[in-house]
């Protein structure tokens, strides 16, 4: 279903006053309120809106019915080489400049044109196609009269939508209530984020519990929420209950969002509108296709030019002979229109003929199967490429971790001494098994010295219960957790989690005998390797974050009471958290060189009045509206001193198939590689060496986090005395060093032999590469197999998507698309290549008939003393 969803292009921030966006027509936009604003949307009440939003209209052609020919024409003669010939035809009209019958020059011209304006309509009939199929897509919408159909360009802010299982979000929603007995709904976001990973999404507390969802509207709320921006992973807003006693105020995050473009994978939830248009978060992170025209293409323009001044002189040159006698002036426009063959037409049909012939040979390759041509006007620019610029998940990698590597500091436990790992929890839960009650669980935690059995049981026990992983139950493709781990084997259970690297580390825990078995808002159930459940309860969660970079949970053991806080994250924020140790920073780096995602886990026990100071606290922190992240990043981290060091868990992500080689091919036909990705830093860090994008022999410099100009100027000035160096950068630094040292930076930049950003939006993917185009003048190439990469693909002179796991949709956006990113050697390597050599040879063919033609006339010409009398007529000069 996702495979349907059409491009929602807009044009970058800096042009998007330009035109309106998502089909929004000059009316629409001027009434819509001006400069997007913070808003308060009443449950199921547009009427009192507090201002006017866009309409709910998606819109991805170029042209309408009365723009189309002129558009079009206008694309077309925009160029001299089509303007030229134009002219040329137009002057046949005047009878004395006429040489021969009308059809001599309009016949060749309207061929060309005819095939454009056909090609055209075909794209953008297409087009209106896909988007008619979204706009009219049918929803239900609650109303005082009960449950009314509507189709998605009707849709309105304040509006409460139903959204069934497998069913496309229409608009940008608080999420309300979800029919899953759990109380939580997952969401499908390939087309927005580019993650293949389900999402969590959670319902706010006061609505979930109605009774029913006709209740939404018999109650008093509203929702407050930020004005309309790019960010697709941050929301704050807060729901407030105005007729109970006392109002009832809820903060609303990212976890409470439902954004258009996302597909809900579980249950059927309510949710009321925020956003619609040109407002939501997946258009304003697209932006406009754009008609790319190829470099050859430009130059053989540029030569007409040239062959024009050419024929200018020789023009000049029949009527200085003649002694510019009589009406000269008209000689020589006569003479203009006699030698015109020196700028053949035929050369136009014939490179358009020779890009049909490259992109059917391109389709037919068998070495490359699969492959699609979706732009038969650039085959060229394949050849010509100077910079690759590629996503990393789905594209580099396949989105699968591994685990590879547990260390406790005195021992380190690798893929071949699983089975040491897995005999210590069996030992644990067999001795605890044979224990008295009394002694369960409090033992563990003694000042005595604890054995090695007890500290792997920890730190194992900390994996299988810091993460946000869901474990989801399928039966005949239905999901359903109610009492899953009764109903259901471990054949039919599937972890779900935002990151790979979480599902990861669970399915490692159930591999040596701690298994997730269950979870809900609120609590979490493990297996032991007895078959015995250990029930939690979940009192806080701290979802990872780039600026905090860790990720922490509160639980608590049912059957002993006790209050534990796990923490994981990255050594960089972990080392300044954990009791001082003497191993953590070597090991660390061991794991990395390796290539390894290392994550530090610790923990800290609470006691129950420690615990309720902490939660007041915390709820006060999440209910404010300016500056809240701040405020709940200092309340966590009053809990975040003297953590006990558990463990370090090192995960590899896999590579796609013969990546390395492919990029060796590259890089030694003098093709720089960056890599932009979303994900995290160490993340994009660890796939960089494993696909050595950069080599063992090469010094990497992580690009430190700055927030202001001074500190730009100093990391700036420390990158520069760094020579054959790879570069990694977060998108926060990057879009601060672009704000201020734009030139300076892309000039480091483009000397490295590789460049990786992380952290990237859609929207810096697309800034990167426009200024790799500005500031270099060289072509770029785009690769990538997620919504997520569809501004840069079309950013570039030259986009390739990838089908996979992510879907269709950077495909579609592309020029070329292929099924693996192996066949990308191949097809710039061989197929562009062959390509620009073939269209020079071509062209150079061309123009040499033409300039034959052309001198046979001018000495025509002159044995006749100079007269202006064609020596080619009709139909010949058309063959």
């Amino acid at each position: 279903m996702t495979d349907n969803i059409p491009l929602q292009p807009v044009r970058q921030k800096k042009r998007m006053d330009s035109r309106p966006r998502a089909g929004c027509c000059e009316w629409v936009r001027c009434c819509s309120g001006g400069e997007p604003r913070p808003r308060t949307v009443w449950l199921g009440h547009p009427e009192k809106r507090d201002q006017r939003y866009p309409w709910n209209v998606i819109n991805n052609q170029k042209y309408n019915f009365f723009t189309f020919l002129p558009g079009v024409l206008f694309n077309q003669f925009k160029y001299f080489f089509n303007l030229y010939f134009l002219l040329l035809a137009c002057s046949q009209f005047v009878p004395e400049m006429r040489l021969g019958a009308l059809y001599t020059y309009w016949v060749p011209l309207g061929f060309v044109l005819a095939v454009t304006v056909i090609r055209e309509a075909v794209e953008e009939i297409r087009c209106y196609v896909r988007d008619r199929e979204v706009n009219c897509q049918v929803y239900s919408r609650l109303t005082t009269r009960g449950t009314v159909k509507v189709k998605s360009s009707n849709i309105q802010v304040g509006d409460l939508i139903i959204v069934e299982k497998n069913q496309r979000v229409p608009a940008d929603m608080i999420f309300l209530r979800t029919s899953e007995k759990n109380g939580s709904c997952f969401l499908r976001t390939d087309q927005l984020d580019g993650e293949t990973d389900w999402k969590l999404r959670l319902p706010v507390a006061c609505t979930q519990r109605l009774p029913t969802a006709a209740d939404l509207l018999q109650i008093r709320s509203y929702v407050y929420a930020e004005e309309p921006n790019i960010d697709i992973h941050n929301f704050v807003g807060t729901f407030t209950r105005e007729d109970s006693d006392p109002p009832i105020s809820e903060s609303l995050s990212i976890e409470n969002t439902l954004w258009a473009g996302t597909v809900i994978a579980s249950g059927t939830v309510v949710g009321v509108v925020l956003y619609t248009g040109r407002e939501l978060r997946s258009v304003m992170n697209t932006s406009n296709p754009r008609s790319k025209i190829g470099l050859f293409d430009l130059e053989v323009n540029c030569l007409t030019k040239i062959l024009f001044g050419a024929l200018v002189v020789v023009s000049l040159v029949m009527v200085a002979l003649q002694h510019f006698a009589g009406r000269w002036y008209l000689q020589i426009i006569r003479f203009l229109l006699l030698f015109s063959n020196i700028i053949p037409i035929s050369l136009r049909v014939n490179l358009d003929m020779g890009k049909i012939v490259y992109s059917w040979v391109i389709r037919r390759d068998s070495k490359i199967p699969g492959t699609v041509v979706r732009s038969s006007t650039i085959p060229e620019q394949l050849g010509r490429i100077s910079y690759l610029l590629t996503d990393k998940t789905g594209t580099l990698t396949q989105n699968e971790m591994v685990f590879k590597r547990l260390h406790l500091g005195t021992v380190a436990y690798g893929l071949d001494s699983m089975d040491e790992v897995q005999s210590h929890i069996f030992s644990i839960y067999t001795q605890q098994s044979q224990d008295p009650p009394a002694q369960k669980g409090p033992t563990l935690t003694t000042k005595v010295r604890r054995t090695m059995s007890s500290r792997v049981h920890e730190a194992v026990k900390a994996i299988a219960l810091c993460h946000n992983v869901t474990p989801v139950y399928e039966s005949n493709g239905v999901t359903d957790q109610a009492e899953a781990e009764k109903q259901y084997e471990d054949s039919c259970r599937v972890y779900q989690a935002s990151s790979p690297d979480e599902v990861a580390l669970v399915q490692w825990t159930e591999s040596v005998g701690l298994t997730l078995v269950g979870r809900d808002q609120s609590s979490m159930q493990l297996r032991t390797p007895g078959d015995q459940i250990l029930n939690f309860t979940i009192l806080q969660i701290f979802p990872f974050t780039y600026e905090s970079k860790r990720m922490g949970i509160i639980v608590r053991d049912e059957s002993t009471g006790e209050i534990t806080f796990y923490m994981k994250g990255a050594d960089v924020v972990m080392a300044g958290i954990v009791q001082y140790n003497d191993w953590l920073e070597e090991e660390c780096g061991n794991m990395a060189r390796e290539g390894l995602r290392v994550l530090v886990v610790a923990k800290k026990s609470l006691a129950e009045e420690q615990y309720q100071d902490f939660e007041a606290r915390y709820v006060q922190a999440k209910l404010s509206v300016h500056d809240r992240s701040l405020k709940v990043a200092t309340v966590i981290e009053s809990l975040e001193m003297e953590m006990e060091l558990l463990c370090l868990t090192g995960v590899e992500d896999q590579l796609q198939a013969d990546v390395r080689p492919t990029l060796e091919t590259l890089r030694n036909a003098g093709i720089k590689v960056w890599m932009l990705t979303g994900d995290k830093l160490e993340t994009a860090t660890c796939t960089a060496k494993n696909a050595h994008l950069v080599t063992r022999n090469q010094d990497i410099h992580v690009f430190r986090l700055v927030t202001n100009r001074s500190e730009a100027h100093l990391e700036l000035n420390a990158f520069r005395r760094k020579h054959d160096c790879a570069l990694v950068i977060s998108g926060d630094s990057l879009e601060v060093c672009l704000k201020y040292y734009e030139y300076e930076f892309m000039e480091l930049a483009c000397q490295c032999p590789a460049v990786v950003c992380c952290r990237c939006t859609p929207t810096q993917k697309a800034q990167i590469v426009r200024l790799l185009q500005e500031r270099t003048g060289k072509l770029t190439c785009a690769v990538g197999d997620g919504g997520n990469d569809v501004s840069m693909i079309q950013e570039s002179d030259c986009g390739v998507g990838v089908e996979g796991k992510e879907g269709k949709q950077a495909s579609l956006a592309a020029d070329f698309s292929i099924t693996q990113f192996q066949h990308l050697g191949r097809l710039l390597m061989v197929h562009g290549r062959n390509s620009y050599k073939r269209s020079a040879a071509l062209s150079q063919f061309v123009i040499h008939r033409s300039l034959c033609i052309s001198t046979m006339q001018a000495v025509f010409s002159s044995v006749f003393y100079f007269a202006s009398v064609p020596l080619y007529q009709g139909f010949l000069i058309i063959g």
